[in-house]
């Protein structure tokens, strides 16, 4: 038998419709028909290059929302129709200290969804069963899909940024979108930060709360406890370090990011700090698919037909996608 997959086979190139085998799933593995995948900036950087080591060919996507349509041997707790989400942890291996500690998301032999091993760009993706997210039923599958990674990665930067009252977001787009929602319900303020002169998107980020928003060099109108970098930008690290109160911290919540230019020590002094959050663990993900629907959390998602995922990852490059792009088979 044989599905539809839209396959990078080289970084800078588009991707390529292709006829492929449908995946065998092997022991403790499950096959699920796609019906919906959230297109993640990550996905944007795989396809330009800018994050390396990816098997190629490769079926990109990490925001998977599908049904099981087949179990391998030993799978328990899954049978077939079951609604299941699958995130960027596609395993790790449970054996090393990171993991051991329940930071599976440091381990150093951990393989990635839509990176490593393939995604959910296609009618049809296998999955590690032990990986799989059970759903909201609160949410449709395009809604549920971008919670699977830009929700539950800005739930762990989120905690990364402490009890922090005044809290900026660099980069205002699937993730902070979310995040923006969570974090007001929590009785922070949010300031939200765009690219320069992006007034629509401003607009967007007061819609969900932000009590500012403005361009990302700008001073906001009151200093900072903490700052979540979403946006693959590093020249964003100085200007938040500038907009942070003593004893604040800047998240780097990417994947990827630009390099960060040099900067005074003086705005770092006084206890400020900078932190990275990485990849993103089962927990993470399962707290967060429990909180969402309590917010609730609204998600904005614009739907493509799978063949268009091309157009949807050149719009969210030009920075076009308000809210999530979301790939239905």
């Amino acid at each position: 038998m044989k599905m539809c997959a839209m396959v990078l086979e080289a970084a800078g190139r588009p991707l390529r419709r292709a006829v492929l085998p449908i995946p065998v799933p092997g022991p403790g593995q499950v096959l699920l028909k796609v019906i919906a995948c959230g297109v993640c900036r990550t996905d944007l950087h795989l396809a330009d290059g800018e994050i390396t080591g990816a098997k190629l060919p490769l079926i990109l996507g990490h925001e998977i929302v599908g049904l099981v349509a087949e179990t391998g041997q030993g799978v328990q707790g899954l049978k077939d129709g079951d609604r299941v989400g699958v995130s960027w942890l596609a395993r790790a291996c449970a054996a090393c200290a990171f993991c051991r500690s329940g930071r599976e998301n440091l381990c150093g032999r951990a393989r990635f969804t839509g990176c490593h091993v393939d995604g959910g760009y296609a009618e049809f993706a296998k999955a590690e069963a032990r990986y799989c997210l059970r759903l909201p039923r609160s949410y449709s599958d395009e809604e549920a899909a971008p919670l699977l990674c830009a929700g539950a990665i800005g739930h762990r930067a989120l905690r990364a940024a402490g009890d922090a009252r005044r809290l900026g977001l660099y980069g205002f787009g699937a993730a902070a979108h979310i995040v923006a929602q969570v974090a007001r319900r929590q009785g922070r303020r949010v300031y939200a930060f765009t690219r320069p002169g992006d007034l629509r998107r401003q607009s967007f980020a007061r819609e969900q709360g932000a009590v500012w928003a403005g361009d990302s060099l700008a001073a906001p109108p009151e200093e900072l406890d903490a700052a979540i970098i979403f946006a693959p930008a590093g020249g964003l690290v100085p200007a938040a370090l500038r907009a942070l109160a003593k004893g604040g911290t800047v998240i780097c919540a990417g994947i990827h990011m630009s390099d960060i230019p040099s900067f005074p020590y003086s705005i770092l002094w006084q206890e400020r700090a900078i932190k990275s959050v990485a990849n993103l663990t089962r927990r993470d993900a399962e707290e967060f698919l429990k909180l969402a629907p309590k917010v609730p959390v609204r998600v904005k998602a614009e739907v493509f037909a799978l063949e268009d995922a091309n157009e949807a990852l050149s719009r969210l490059r030009r920075g076009e996608i308000e809210g999530a792009a979301v790939l239905r088979p």
